[in-house]
C-alpha cells in the first residue's frame, strides 16, 4: 500500500512538471508579438532570436541525458524546474535585442533539460509501477500549453507587461516545484554508472527510433504553422474559420493523449504507432485531395488523432529498450535525450522547408510531404521496434 501511495504521489509530481513545461511554452508564444513590438524589431530579427531558443534546446539536449544518468532524473527535474522559472524571469527583464537573444538561449537550455528529465522520470515511474502513463503526461503538457496560451492572451489583451507576466509565472513555478520536490522517486531509481572511458558509438537503434519521431514532429510542427495559412490563402476562409484546423488538431491531440495509455495497454505501443501513422497519412492526404476548408479541417483532425500518441510512445519505447538491453550501456535518460533531440530537429526544419516547397508547388501539395512521411513511419516502425 505504501508503495502504491508513493507511485500516486510521484504521478502527481510528474504531472505538475509536464503542466509547467507546457504552461511556459504556451504563455511565451502568446506574447511573441508583444516582444516584437516592445523591442521594435523586424520579422527577420525575431526569427533569428527565436532560433536562439533552438540553439539553447540543442545545448540542453547535449548533456541533460548524461546528467540524469549520473545524478538520477529526480534531482535534475527539480533543479531544472527552478532554473526554468528563473529563465522565464530573465526573458521578461530583457530590454535590448542582444539581451533577448542571450535570454532565449538560456530559456531554451533549461526548457529542454527539464523536458528530458521529466520524460526520463516518467519512464522510471512506468517501469516501477508497471503502468503506462506517458501519453497522459503528454496530454498534461498539451493542456498546460493551452492554458498558458489563454493566460498569455488574457495578459496581452489586458496590457499586462511582459515582465509582470514573467514574474507571475516564475513565482507560480517556484511555489509548485517547492510543494512537489519530495514526492519524486529516489534518485537511485534511475542512476546509471557513467564511465570515463573513450567515447563509444551511440546505439543505432535509438537513432532509428529518433527518425520515427522526426517524421511525426515534422507533421506536428507543420500542422501548427500552416493550417490557418492554407485555409485562408488557398481556400479563402475567413480569419475565424481559418483557425479551426489548428483548433481541431489541438483538441484531437489532447483527447488522443488522454486515451493513449489505455489504448497502449490494450493493443500495444507498436499497433498504436502504426495505426496512428495510417490515420494521419491517409486522413491528411484525403483531406488535401478533396480540398476546401472542410478537407483541411479533416486532414488536420487526422494529424491530431493519428500523431497524438506517437512521440509519447516512442519515448516510452526508447526507455524500455535501454532498460531491457544493459549490454548497450546506455541509460534510459540518454536514450530519451537522443530520441527527443532528433525528433525536435523535425519541429525546426519541417515548417520552413514546407513553406519553401509551398512557394514552388503550392502549399496544398507541399503538405503531402507529412502524409508521405507518416506512411514511411508506418512501414519502418515494425522493423525498428520489433526486436526491442
Amino acid at each position: 500500500m505504501g508503495q502504491t501511495s508513493q507511485y500516486s504521489k510521484t504521478r502527481v509530481a510528474v504531472t505538475v512538471a509536464f503542466i509547467i513545461n507546457g504552461l511556459v511554452v504556451g504563455a511565451f508564444y502568446a506574447r511573441i508579438a508583444d516582444i516584437k513590438i516592445q523591442l521594435q524589431i523586424t520579422n527577420s530579427a525575431l526569427g533569428l532570436a527565436l532560433l536562439c531558443i533552438a540553439v539553447g534546446v540543442l545545448i540542453g539536449l547535449g548533456f541533460s541525458g548524461r546528467q540524469c544518468a549520473k545524478r538520477g532524473s529526480a534531482p535534475v527535474v527539480i533543479a531544472s524546474t527552478y532554473a526554468l522559472g528563473i529563465s522565464v524571469l530573465i526573458v521578461g527583464l530583457t530590454n535590448s535585442y542582444i539581451a533577448l537573444c542571450l535570454a532565449f538561449v538560456v530559456f531554451g537550455t533549461f526548457l529542454s533539460i527539464q523536458d528530458v528529465a521529466m520524460n526520463s522520470h516518467a519512464i522510471v515511474l512506468e517501469h516501477e509501477a508497471d503502468r503506462r502513463y506517458m501519453s497522459t503526461f503528454h496530454a498534461m503538457f498539451s493542456i498546460g500549453a493551452l492554458s498558458g496560451g489563454i493566460l498569455g492572451g488574457f495578459f496581452s489583451q489586458s496590457q499586462v507587461s511582459i515582465f509582470s507576466q514573467s514574474l507571475f509565472i516564475a513565482v507560480l513555478i517556484v511555489i509548485s516545484n517547492f510543494f512537489i520536490r519530495n514526492t519524486f522517486l529516489p534518485a537511485s531509481s534511475d542512476q546509471h554508472p557513467i564511465t570515463e572511458k573513450k567515447k563509444t558509438r551511440r546505439p543505432r537503434v535509438f537513432l532509428l527510433v529518433g527518425l520515427l519521431g522526426l517524421c511525426a514532429a515534422i507533421s506536428e510542427g507543420s500542422a501548427g504553422d500552416w493550417g490557418a495559412v492554407l485555409a485562408r490563402d488557398t481556400f479563402n476562409a475567413t480569419p475565424f474559420i481559418s483557425t479551426l484546423p489548428y483548433i481541431c488538431f489541438s483538441a484531437a491531440m489532447v483527447l488522443g493523449r488522454l486515451m493513449g495509455d489505455r489504448l497502449a495497454v490494450r493493443f500495444g505501443p507498436m499497433k498504436l504507432i502504426i495505426g496512428g501513422g495510417l490515420i494521419a497519412g491517409i486522413g491528411l492526404a484525403s483531406g488535401l485531395v478533396v480540398g476546401g476548408v472542410g478537407g483541411v479541417i479533416f486532414g488536420w483532425l487526422s494529424i491530431g488523432i493519428g500523431f497524438s500518441t506517437v512521440i509519447p510512445m516512442l519515448f516510452s519505447q526508447a526507455g524500455e529498450i535501454a532498460k531491457s538491453k544493459p549490454e548497450l550501456d546506455f541509460a534510459p535518460s540518454e536514450a530519451v535525450a537522443m530520441v527527443s533531440g532528433i525528433a525536435y530537429f523535425g519541429f525546426l526544419v519541417g515548417p520552413p522547408t514546407l513553406g519553401f516547397l509551398g512557394d514552388l508547388i503550392g502549399l496544398r501539395w507541399a503538405m503531402m510531404v507529412p502524409a508521405i512521411l507518416a506512411i514511411f513511419m508506418v512501414l519502418a516502425a515494425r522493423p525498428v521496434l520489433r526486436n526491442k
